[in-house]
C-alpha cells in the first residue's frame, strides 16, 4: 500500500453519503458525473484517506463503456460491459452514489438474474492508446465476432457451432 502523505491519513471504510452502504479499498462504485444526463461513471476503489479537515478522498481505477474508448462500441460489446482502464484519479468521496458490481466476463454469464448494478469486464484498455489487453477473444457464428451475452446464442446439434439466433432467422 502507498504511503499516506503528512497530515492525511488511510481510512478502511466510507459509509456513503446519506446511506449505510460502506465501500473500502476494492469495491466498486458508482460516481457521480457533473453532468447530470450521463450516466454515472463506474470505478475501482484503490485507498480511501481523509486529510486533517476529515474531508474524505478516494484513489480510483476507472471503468470505460466502450462509447467512451478510441474504438467506440461494437456490435459484439454487451450492454453493461465495461473496460477497466489504465487510468486512475483521486475523486471527493461524497461523488460516490452508490455500490456496483464489475463480474468477469465468465462469471456475468452464468448470472440467473442480471440487477441494475451488474456489469462486466473481458478487457483492460489503455487510455492513451486505445490498447486493449487481451487484444484478441474468440470469435463465435458465421459472423465471427465475439459473444455478446445481450444475444441468444444457440448450438446447430449438426455441427457444433454456436450461432446467434438472429443469423438463423429469415
Amino acid at each position: 500500500m502507498a504511503k499516506t502523505k503528512p497530515g492525511k491519513k488511510d481510512l478502511d471504510s466510507y459509509t456513503i453519503k446519506g446511506t449505510n452502504k460502506v465501500v473500502r479499498a476494492g469495491d466498486c462504485v458508482l460516481m457521480r458525473p457533473s453532468d447530470t444526463d450521463k450516466l454515472p461513471y463506474v470505478a475501482r476503489i484503490e485507498k480511501i484517506e481523509a486529510d486533517h479537515r476529515n474531508n474524505v478522498k478516494v484513489r480510483v481505477r476507472w471503468y470505460y463503456r466502450p462509447e467512451e474508448s478510441i474504438g467506440g462500441r461494437r456490435q459484439f460489446h454487451g450492454v453493461k460491459e465495461l473496460f477497466l482502464s489504465d487510468h486512475f484519479d483521486v475523486q471527493s468521496a461524497h461523488t460516490i452514489e452508490g455500490k456496483c458490481t464489475v463480474h468477469s466476463f465468465k462469471n456475468y454469464t452464468k448470472l440467473e438474474n442480471v440487477g441494475a448494478e451488474d456489469y462486466f469486464c473481458r478487457f483492460e484498455y489503455k487510455a492513451a492508446t486505445g490498447g486493449f489487453t487481451p487484444d484478441r477473444v474468440a470469435v463465435y457464428c458465421k459472423c465471427e465476432m465475439p459473444y455478446n451475452p445481450d444475444d441468444l446464442m444457440v448450438q446447430c446439434e449438426g455441427c457444433k457451432d454456436w450461432l446467434y439466433l438472429a443469423i438463423l432467422r429469415p
